[in-house]
């Protein structure tokens, strides 16, 4: 009997074992085999591709100054893998394991779900008959693919979507995996075969609403919008953002969906659409709060009119005052800031911009744009030594440097650099020749009040440094036993103040002024007294005076450095800065102070052309003053016989080879040939870009061919006339070479 239930039991098992087999298409097999695979390995495997999708959303930043892309995700195309090997252990068939995929390690939530994705059908899988019988291998087929998608092995994800669609084309899951598919195909740079599969996929759905869930179909036109925005067929992208979110099924694709369509409509400048479908995001409950929040300041860049400005400035000074908005605090102050600056309220444009950059946790890119708004600001103002400053600011916080904005301001900052240069010799040499200028006793006086003002600085400094060593110089038991007590009430602080003031100072008399040099005791100060002890320079006035320069020839250098800075910022207010009031104070005061003969013409015609150019009958005197003390220069002639101006129509590049074929001449000696060619050329040149070096060229040709006198005044027509390019630079450092 006994072994009777043995040999029962063991038949039980073995009868359990072989209806249970892979190869049996049983009721008993189907089911065990898909619970299996469906509640332990692809559940596992799920929580795994949960848990990397997760990473890739904590890891990923969006940059809201750019267009965002609509899946947010970052793939490196150099690493995209190509052929169809490394499967995850299925080969083009997925039949057989691969051995050394089995002995390979998950290093990734990704790589962990495709592993139990590749378990499942591999221990799992029913394929009887060229049929697969395991309801739950098609799950483990879409698993497997969408790891790989997010590995960045798109050929291998789209074999296993492929197998999907190929052996399963009526599974649930069919529209999905086709989806999937054609993401896949669009990394690869396939879209016009995503676009044909799910055009396909969604026709459907124009006569039936009702053929796919509503989160198929937002899938399927997110997936279309990507693949047109990829293609630069903005107007479908449109249409497509607009279907994928009518239903609002996946509240974060949605989102960003509404809020990449407001951002086209921006860029279209169509502020009405962007505004509307800002607002709509803006109200949307249940979007994520990163997208509401960009809504609403790109609300604020879209206004379409001032009401709606004025009600969206509103809001974002409610914004600012809410306490889970400090994240964002350096972009609600900026927007608030370029509000006012379209109302024309500048100063407190400036107020907001600056509390921008003084917001904690504002990014280096944001401060770049705010600090770039402030320089516009001081640059329009004309206050370019300020709007210098912040420029550099904003090449130092600018990670790109490639960025064409980024470009436009570094070449603001280089044209403001020598400008800066120049205001500095006028400042610093104005000051020593005031200084200089004056009677002693006002050198005395002036220098005097200066030592004191720096001894009061020097004073407050040394008197925060005792504070500081005395409360917080102490270890960290006496801070705990000091804590509570007022100072001179405890024994063990007032102890240590008094040493580190005895350190510090010496041995000091109860007197006034007890913290200058004079008044340390002699023989009982320690070292470091000693070293305060010596006389500081600082505050001696005879050192200040012999600094002072006496020398004639001192002072009239200072002068013509001054009077040669001043006319070359006109120069630069003129030609770079399109500042005609600043170049004529900057000309009219250097005219005042009786410049080098050099310079007298180059003024009076600087002056006479910004007033012609101003329609100003004050340009008369200086047409005059050309016309009686230099007729035989060319700016006479040109008055005299002004130009045309004939527009150019040359193209560049052929000015350029004809530059090359006169500078050949040069080379080989026919200076004559050159100098007609030129003058001919001149002549119906007009504007060109390149005529400063033609001027030169013919320049050259004359000192060769004609007087040194006529020589130097072609030098100087270029070096008035083109004094802010590379030739009218080396024309001026010719002259100097011929002045000595």
């Amino acid at each position: 009997m006994k072994h009777i239930k043995k040999i029962l039991l063991f038949a039980l098992l073995f009868g359990a074992i072989y209806a249970c087999s892979t190869k049996k298409d049983t009721v008993t097999s189907r089911n065990y085999h898909a619970m299996t695979s469906h509640f332990n390995i692809l559940f596992n495997g799920e929580v795994a591709f949960e848990a990397g999708l997760q990473g890739i959303r904590d890891s990923y930043k969006d940059d809201w100054f750019k267009q965002l892309v609509i899946e947010p995700i970052a793939f490196d195309d150099r690493k995209i893998v190509l052929s169809k090997g490394n499967g995850g252990g299925l080969g083009a068939g997925f039949g057989k394991p691969a051995n050394q995929e089995e002995t390979q390690k998950a290093s990734t939530p990704f790589d962990k779900a495709e592993e139990k994705a590749v378990k499942a059908i591999q221990k799992h899988g029913m394929n009887i008959d060229g049929l697969e019988r395991n309801s739950q291998i098609d799950n483990a087929y879409l698993l497997l693919g969408k790891a790989r998608y997010y590995s960045q092995r798109f050929v291998p994800a789209i074999e296993a979507f492929n197998y999907v669609i190929a052996n399963y084309p009526d599974a649930d899951l069919i529209a999905e995996t086709k989806i999937w598919r054609a993401k896949a195909n669009i990394r690869l740079s396939n879209e016009e075969f995503a676009i044909e599969t799910m055009n396909l996929l969604l026709k459907v759905t124009d006569t039936l609403e009702s053929a796919f869930p509503d989160i198929i179909q937002e899938k399927g036109h997110t997936t279309l919008a990507m693949a047109y925005m990829q293609s630069d067929s903005l107007q479908k992208v449109k249409k497509h953002l607009k279907l994928a979110t009518r239903t609002q099924k996946n509240k974060s694709q949605a989102a960003r969906n509404m809020f990449v369509l407001g951002q086209i409509y921006a860029k279209e400048n169509k502020k009405d659409s962007a505004a509307m479908v800002f607002q709509r995001l803006s109200n949307f409950k249940k979007a994520p709060y990163k997208y509401k929040i960009h809504a609403t300041i790109e609300l604020a860049k879209n206004s379409p009119n001032d009401s709606v400005s004025a009600i969206v400035l509103k809001r974002l000074r409610k914004l600012i005052k809410q306490r889970e908005n400090r994240p964002y605090l350096d972009e609600l102050y900026y927007q608030v800031g370029a509000i006012h600056q379209n109302y024309d309220s500048i100063k407190l444009a400036k107020q907001f911009y600056n509390n921008s950059l003084r917001a904690q946790n504002g990014t280096d890119k944001q401060k770049s744009y705010t600090y770039e708004k402030l320089g516009n600001l001081y640059f329009k103002e004309a206050a370019y030594q300020l709007a210098s400053s912040y420029y550099d600011s904003v090449l130092a916080f600018s990670a790109d440097t490639l960025d064409l904005r980024v470009r436009r301001v570094k070449r603001k900052f280089k044209n403001l650099a020598s400008l800066i240069k120049f205001e500095d010799v006028v400042a610093t040499n104005d000051s020593i020749l005031k200084i200089a200028a004056l009677p002693k006793e006002a050198q005395e006086t002036f220098f005097q009040e200066y030592i004191n003002k720096i001894k009061k600085a020097d004073e407050e400094a040394a008197q925060l440094k005792l504070n500081q060593l005395a409360f917080g110089g102490a270890t960290n038991s006496l801070q705990s036993a000091s804590r509570g007590k007022w100072y001179f009430y405890n024994n063990q602080t007032l102890s240590f103040g008094k040493t580190e003031f005895q350190r510090v100072w010496g041995k000091r008399k109860l007197e006034d002024n007890w913290r200058w040099s004079s008044s340390a005791t002699i023989g009982i100060a320690t070292q470091d007294s000693v070293a305060v002890a010596t006389k500081d320079v600082r505050y001696d006035l005879e050192t200040y005076l012999a600094k002072i320069p006496t020398a004639k020839e001192t002072l009239d250098t200072l002068k013509i450095n001054r009077n040669k800075a001043l006319y070359e910022l006109g120069l630069i207010y003129k030609e770079q800065f399109k500042n005609p009031d600043l170049a004529i104070k900057r000309f009219k005061r250097v005219q005042g102070l009786n410049p080098h003969k050099d310079l007298v013409l180059p003024i009076n015609w600087h002056l006479y052309q910004i007033y012609t150019n101003l329609k100003s009958a004050e340009a008369l005197p200086y047409k005059n003053k050309i016309l009686t003390d230099y007729p035989e220069t060319i700016f006479a002639k040109i008055i005299k016989n002004p130009n045309k101006k004939i527009e150019e129509d040359k193209d560049v590049s052929a000015l350029e080879k004809q530059y090359k074929e006169l500078y050949y001449l040069y080379k080989k000696g026919k200076f004559k040939q050159v100098l007609f060619e030129t003058n001919d050329l001149l002549e119906n040149l007009g504007e060109s870009k390149l005529k400063a070096k033609f001027e030169l060229l013919k320049a050259y040709a004359i000192g060769k061919y004609l007087d040194s006198k006529t020589y130097k005044e072609a030098l100087e027509f270029v070096a008035v006339n083109y004094g802010n390019t590379e030739e009218g630079r080396k024309a001026k450092e010719i002259i100097t070479q011929l002045n000595k």
